[in-house]
């Protein structure tokens, strides 16, 4: 696969065209910010952490019947994913309250949310990734509502094989991300699912074991992100 032109840098993350037109090279870098780009900072072994762990869990999906775009760990760094036309939306899944739920209702955190609750943001770094519903989705035209349906499914079933697979590793997979996008008209998981787009804390102590280190100044980022690989049973040398 001949790596070509950049087509994207985001935050943590950059994008290569190929010369297959339906695949991507995704190249994890050492990049890591917080508060929309407010706060940024390199750290050691990151994007080589992020995209192993990324491969483990999208397969893990897979193999559950979600449908994703990665395809292949390339080294350490890269992986080759399908190209989709992606859906601006984040759809986020909380099984225990922390974070912006917290700051905007008033929840205690950790409280466990039974069942869990399920929001859509809009992706926006200059509005702020606001948070968005079904209809505005529809009157916006962001995405077709049916799409947005399957999305919604799909991330409630990755929270069933998800919140399985952390607690057998001694985790609690307390919130989360996804996007996804279009691949011959089919609804497919992109981006990526690293401890960058979820939160987990020990199950025993409630310690952070993902980007709220990095956030609240905790420190020993990538060490909780490799213990947490380990756990899982990944290898990262």
């Amino acid at each position: 696969m001949e790596k070509r032109e950049a087509l994207y840098a985001g935050k943590a993350k950059s994008v290569y065209t190929t010369d297959d037109p339906d695949r991507m090279i995704m190249v994890f870098r050492d990049d890591t910010s917080a508060f929309d780009g407010k706060k940024v900072e390199q750290l050691d072994r990151k994007g080589m952490v992020n995209n192993k762990f990324n491969a483990f869990i999208m397969q893990k999906l897979e193999a559950s019947g979600i449908p994703t775009h990665f395809e292949a760990l390339l080294s350490d760094t890269e992986s080759l994913v399908k190209r989709l036309s992606m859906m601006p939306i984040e759809c986020v899944v909380r099984n225990y309250a922390a974070g912006s739920l917290c700051r905007r209702l008033g929840i205690e955190e950790g409280m466990t949310l039974n069942p869990p609750t399920f929001e859509m943001f809009l992706k926006n770094d200059a509005l702020g990734d606001p948070m968005v519903n079904e209809s505005h989705i529809a009157t916006f035209g962001w995405a077709d509502p049916a799409h947005i349906a399957i999305a919604k499914e799909l991330t409630f079933k990755a929270n069933d094989v998800l919140k399985q697979l952390f607690d057998e590793a001694g985790l609690l997979l307390v919130d989360y991300k996804l996007e996804f996008g279009l691949f011959n008209g089919q609804v497919v998981l992109g981006d990526e699912f690293s401890p960058d787009g979820c939160r987990l804390w020990d199950k025993e102590t409630r310690t952070k074991m993902d980007k709220d280190r990095f956030r609240q100044g905790l420190g020993g980022v990538i060490e909780a992100y490799e213990e947490v690989g380990r756990r899982l049973g990944i290898t990262f040398d």
